[in-house]
């Protein structure tokens, strides 16, 4: 799509800060970041305060309500410098203590507004889930002031997650690449798992966006973009990132501390034999270039890695889940030696000991195909609209 053919897309905190009693009456916290803002950029607090909505509390997700903590953290503010509203930071809170946390602050509403990736194991989503069950349980209401998804909203990629391996990385059954909007898969959780975390639903609106089209991306809405979290900085980033994050339960870096995060795999003991291999199987809509790099920061810091660049020549074509699926069989193919599995951070909530790939995965099924040399593309499945699994009574955008 040119840039003359674009759609005007509004939205949803747009239109609640022309109209602030779409959100109902009562004090208003609003849980967001540096990803909440109108399309001029102005911070979305600072419009709301200005254009007179009771907005009395601020709540953080994961890497902080400015976005600078890295994967595991929040932020240490307890105040917003530009509002003077104190900030509650969500992040590895939940249950009870959540619960306290929403009395304690006084608010009436939660307005939510938080650019999601589109991808299962992004947690923005499962903040938005945990605070709708501990609104349901405390008689807060819930309002979703929705976005597009920017990969689009006509696919949708991978298994449901298995409830024995739900953690923050999923918390229900949602495909690795669910095809929704943050408000979409808002009313399916609420139909579906909101009632069994808390008795009950939520009471949820959902203030939708205007002039969204299924097939627009993050590039053809008009709209500005904004890293959602440090290691997600182009929307290039995002159309692969449904598959290269599963090289997080992987010994081979994924390109964290370098410019490319998501985009580059590699470790000290691939060669040159890779990238041939994975251009032999001709996957749709991807290039694979052999290169080296050295991590700042993360796994295998400082030391050179060789490894491949994905490189997306056709974004409809391409299949981000099946494309690592791929990857990954023959790196275990290649490599028996050097390959290996990590386990999940003990310290992480909800994740134990267990192998990081199954809770990203949803399951242990890639795992246990891929150490038993069968062919784990079947586990994949094809690609499929969102409301196949979503239910298509539940989709807001045609």
């Amino acid at each position: 799509m040119s840039t003359d053919d674009r759609v005007a897309v509004t939205p949803g905190i747009a239109r609640l800060h022309a109209s602030p009693g779409r959100a109902g009456p009562g004090r208003l916290g609003l849980v967001t970041n540096h990803t909440g803002i109108l399309p001029d950029l102005r911070p979305a607090a600072t419009a709301l305060l200005e254009a007179g909505a009771r907005l009395v509390a601020l709540f953080g997700p994961e890497h902080g309500l400015h976005g600078t903590g890295q994967a595991g953290e929040g932020e240490a503010a307890r105040t917003d410098p530009a509002t003077g509203l104190p900030v509650h930071d969500t992040y590895r809170c939940g249950g009870e203590r959540l619960d306290r946390l929403l009395l304690d602050s006084g608010v009436d509403a939660l307005v939510y507004d938080l650019q999601d990736i589109g991808a299962r194991f992004y947690t923005y989503v499962w903040t938005m889930f945990d605070l709708m069950v501990s609104a349901a349980r405390t008689g807060v209401r819930f309002v979703v002031a929705d976005r597009p998804n920017p990969l689009g909203g006509l696919v949708s990629e991978g298994p449901l997650l298995q409830e024995e391996w739900a953690s923050f990385v999923g918390r229900a059954a949602v495909p690795v690449r669910h095809g929704l909007t943050c408000g979409e898969l808002a009313r399916h959780l609420n139909a579906s798992a909101v009632p069994r975390a808390a008795g009950h639903a939520a009471d949820l609106t959902v203030i939708e966006v205007v002039g969204w089209r299924r097939a627009m991306d993050a590039e053809t809405t008009g709209l500005p973009w904004v890293a959602p979290s440090p290691n997600m900085p182009t929307p290039a980033t995002a159309a692969v990132y449904p598959g290269t994050c599963l090289f997080e339960g992987t010994n081979l870096s994924e390109g964290r501390g370098t410019t490319q995060p998501f985009e580059i795999v590699g470790a000290p003991y691939i060669d040159a034999r890779f990238a041939p291999s994975l251009a032999e199987l001709a996957l749709p809509g991807v290039h694979f270039r052999d290169l080296w790099f050295v991590p700042a920061f993360h796994k295998h810091a400082g030391r050179p890695l060789r490894g491949v660049q994905l490189h997306v020549t056709d974004r409809e074509a391409f299949t981000p889940v099946r494309t690592a699926v791929a990857m990954l069989a023959v790196l275990r193919r290649l490599y028996p030696d050097g390959f290996a599995w990590h386990t999940a951070d003990a310290g992480a909530e909800g994740t134990g000991h267990r192998h990081f790939v199954d809770l990203l995965w949803g399951s242990d099924g890639l795992r246990r195909a891929l150490d038993a040399g069968d062919d784990p593309l079947p586990l994949c499945a094809p690609p499929a609209p969102p409301g196949r699994w979503a239910g298509d009574d539940l989709l807001l955008y045609r």
